[in-house]
C-alpha cells in the first residue's frame, strides 16, 4: 500500500461536497433551501472559477457552518475519508482559527475563542480507527487587522502540541498594501523558532520576493519556475519546497491545462528544488491525493521516478513527520516502537 504526506490541505476546502449537501438538509435551513438538490450543488461546488478571489469565497460558505460546535462532525468524516479512500498516513491541515470563532463576540473575545478551537481541531483529528499522524497549521489571514495575526502567531507558539506551523492565506491582492506587516510577523514568528510556510508565487499577482527569505516552505510558488527561474538557485541554498496543488491552478483559471506544470516540474527538479503535491482543498475539487499524482502521470507532467521524488519529498519536508522518510521503508522497525506516532503509521 502507497502511503502519502499531505502538506496542503485547508479545513474549509476539506469538505467533500455531498457530506455537506447533506449537513445543509439536516442542520441548516437557508442553505438547505438555497441547494435543494445535489446535483446542482455539486456542480456550484466544484465548478472552474474566473480568478483566484472568485474562489476563495466558497471558503466563506464551509467558513460559516465550521463552528466550535460542528467542528468535530466534519473533522472525523475528513480523517475517515484520507485514511480509507487516500492512504494518507500524515496529514498537515490548515485553517484561519479566527473565522471559526463567533462573530456575536468581540474581537479580543474572539481571539481567546481562538483557543478553543485549535484544541477542538486537535483532539477531533486523532481519531482510534483511523489513525494519521497529524497536526494544524494556523493561517494568517491577509483581511484580518495585525493584532488578530499577531495573536495567531502567539497561538501557534503556545500549542505546539497541536500546531507545526503558520501560514498567510487569504488572496494575494491584499498583501502589497501591507506587505512591512507581514513581513514583521513572519520574522516575528522565525524568533519564536516557529516553522513558515506562505501561499506566494500562486499567481502573477502573489510575487513577493521580499516575503520569500523567511519562508521554510513556499505555498503553491508554482510563479518562480514559469515565470522567475532565476530564483529558484535562492530556493534550493534555502532548503525551501513548493507545496505544488495542481487541480487549483485549473479551478482559479490561474493555468489552462495540466500540461503547463510539466515546466514547473522539470526547472525545479533541474535546479535541485523539491516539490510536495497536494490537494489545497479536496472535498472542493472532488479530487484526492493520489489521483492529483495519477493526472500528472497520465498526462504525461511527471514520470514514475519525479512521482517517487515529489512522494519522498512530502515526507521528508513535512513539518511534524517524525522520522524523515517515507513510512514503508520504517515499517520493519516501527513495529518494534510503541509511539502514538508509530502505532498511527504502523496501523496502516
Amino acid at each position: 500500500m502507497a502511503l502519502y504526506a499531505e502538506l496542503h490541505r485547508h479545513l474549509g476546502g476539506s469538505v467533500v461536497p455531498r457530506i455537506l449537501w447533506r449537513y445543509f438538509q439536516r442542520q441548516n435551513t437557508d442553505l438547505a433551501q438555497r441547494f435543494p438538490e445535489y446535483p446542482e450543488f455539486e456542480e456550484f461546488y466544484t465548478r472552474e472559477r474566473n480568478s483566484l478571489n472568485e474562489y476563495l469565497e466558497l471558503h466563506t460558505l464551509v467558513e460559516s457552518v465550521q463552528t466550535a460546535q460542528t467542528l468535530p462532525y466534519f473533522i472525523y468524516r475528513l480523517i475517515r475519508g484520507a485514511y480509507i479512500f487516500e492512504n494518507l498516513a500524515y496529514l498537515e491541515l490548515r485553517y484561519t482559527p479566527y473565522l471559526r470563532t463567533s462573530e456575536e463576540l468581540s474581537q479580543s473575545e474572539r481571539i481567546e475563542q481562538m483557543r478553543q478551537i485549535v484544541e477542538i481541531v486537535g483532539k477531533a483529528t486523532q481519531v482510534s480507527e483511523y489513525q494519521i499522524v497529524s497536526s494544524q497549521i494556523l493561517c494568517m489571514h491577509t483581511r484580518l487587522p495585525y493584532e488578530v495575526n499577531k495573536a495567531i502567531v502567539d497561538l501557534a507558539a503556545q500549542h505546539r502540541e497541536y500546531i507545526c506551523a503558520v501560514d498567510l492565506a487569504g488572496g494575494d491582492t491584499h498583501v502589497a498594501q501591507r506587505l512591512d506587516e507581514f513581513v514583521k510577523l513572519y520574522k516575528y514568528a522565525r524568533s519564536l523558532d516557529i516553522k513558515t510556510t506562505g501561499h506566494l508565487y500562486e499567481t502573477t499577482d502573489g510575487c513577493y520576493p521580499q516575503l520569500l527569505p523567511y519562508l521554510m516552505r513556499i505555498g503553491h510558488g508554482i510563479q518562480i519556475p514559469l515565470r522567475y527561474p532565476e530564483l529558484l538557485k535562492e530556493v534550493a541554498q534555502l532548503n525551501q519546497c513548493l507545496e505544488v496543488c495542481p487541480t487549483t491552478y485549473l479551478k482559479t483559471g490561474t493555468l489552462d491545462n495540466l500540461h503547463q506544470l510539466k515546466v514547473v516540474f522539470d526547472r525545479c527538479f533541474e535546479a535541485g528544488v523539491d516539490i510536495a503535491i497536494c490537494t489545497d482543498n479536496a472535498g472542493l475539487h472532488n479530487v484526492r491525493l493520489p489521483f492529483e499524482y495519477e493526472n500528472l502521470l497520465t498526462q504525461d507532467v511527471i514520470d514514475f521516478r519525479q512521482l517517487q521524488a515529489c512522494q519522498e519529498a512530502a515526507f521528508r519536508h513535512a513539518f511534524a513527520w517524525p522520522y524523515g522518510q517515507r513510512p514503508e521503508s520504517l515499517l520493519t522497525g516501527l513495529l518494534q516502537n510503541d509511539s502514538p506516532e508509530a502505532l498511527a503509521v504502523s496501523s496502516h
